[in-house]
């Protein structure tokens, strides 16, 4: 054990209970090995908010702490003593930087003006700011997961409403294809285009439209990448996370959200071949932890602003607490951004 570590390791032991050390899967496995707990995003904030620690500390990036400190909070967005702290505040998600709540009402006033008659509720993932999620709420709408996603969308249409998803474009048209639509059920609002690119028959027509952000890291899993995987270990069963575009999501044997790939990994049959496509650090777990199987990067890709978190930034916020690595988010929005996430917990 390296010395910071050893640092870390008393650090909190003299905090005991009061302090709760968090980590993404997709933290680098040094950073890991410090946690008392890791999983996905929605997963670790909902392990803040039961548990009594006076202090967490999320690593990971930044929409993971803000939801931490949403639901750790009083239903009504005020503090409650308890601090959440987010070790590198630079580390943000460049997939909820593609979608601003601004941007998305003025799409929303368009979208309900061209199909006034409809019934339309905003569907956003968790892989976006707490402005977003205050949006969502504002208009009736739910959050959802790469895990409960589908059954979050199959419910408002089965009420009949149509949807406007955000941020991911490759999310919303994966559980739509796996809901048994067809691709024209699916519009993409492409924020670089008038209007969307997007005619009023076109959106009436669509009962779901897609703002058109998405993951960079899992951008890279293209259809051609999964095609070469296929051809050089044809014996291989193909796990993709629904983040991947999805002409390259048609070619998985299994499509799940982080924690679905790590209960396929550890069910699998021994002997058996993996080939996964999500982020790097990740795969590379599996492949230590799940020795019965053999696991390979469908693609050596990692999430550059979850690399950004190392064990001294850890260290550095046990120490000295700064107030820089604070995430504190404002009342109103954290009521707002609360209500959103309790409604994908309802449903």
């Amino acid at each position: 054990m390296t010395d910071v570590a050893e640092e870390v390791q008393a650090l909190r032991k003299a905090w005991g209970e009061r302090l709760l050390v968090l980590g993404h899967h997709y933290q680098a496995s040094d950073v890991v090995a410090l946690c008392d707990a890791v999983g996905d995003s929605l997963e670790l904030a909902r392990i803040a908010a039961a548990s009594t620690a006076e202090r967490i500390v999320f690593c990971g990036v930044r929409f993971m702490a803000e939801t931490a400190d949403v639901l750790v909070r009083r239903p009504d967005g005020s503090e409650c003593g308890r601090r959440v702290y987010q070790p590198v505040p630079e580390a943000g998600c460049p997939m909820a930087d593609m979608a601003e709540a601004e941007p998305l009402e003025a799409v929303w006033a368009q979208l309900t003006a061209a199909d006034p008659s409809a019934r339309w509720v905003p569907v956003v993932y968790v892989n976006s700011s707490v402005e977003v999620k205050a949006f969502c709420a504002r208009h009736g709408g739910s959050a959802c997961t790469s895990g409960n996603g589908k059954r979050v969308v199959r419910h408002f249409l089965e009420q009949g409403f149509k949807i406007f998803f955000a941020p991911d474009r490759y999310l919303s048209a994966n559980i739509m294809r796996e809901l048994g639509h067809p691709a024209e059920a699916t519009a993409l609002w492409r924020r670089a285009l008038p209007d969307g690119g997007l005619s009023p028959e076109a959106i009436r027509r669509a009962k779901l439209v897609a703002w058109d952000g998405y993951c960079p890291t899992h951008a890279g899993f293209t259809p051609e990448v999964a095609q070469a995987a296929r051809a050089a270990h044809p014996e291989a069963r193909l796990l993709l996370h629904p983040e991947v575009p999805e002409e390259a999501a048609k070619l998985a044997d299994g499509l799940g959200s982080t924690k679905a790939i790590i209960e396929a990994a550890e069910a699998a049959t021994p002997g058996e071949t993996l080939l996964v496509g999500t982020e790097w650090h990740l795969v590379e777990r599996l492949a230590k932890t799940n020795r019965h199987v053999k696991v390979l990067p469908l693609r050596e890709l990692r999430c550059p602003n979850m690399g950004k978190t190392r064990p001294e930034d850890v260290l550095a916020v046990l120490r000295d607490w700064p107030e820089r690595c604070r995430v504190r988010v404002p009342e109103a929005l954290a009521r707002e951004a609360r209500q959103c996430v309790e409604r994908m917990l309802a449903l």
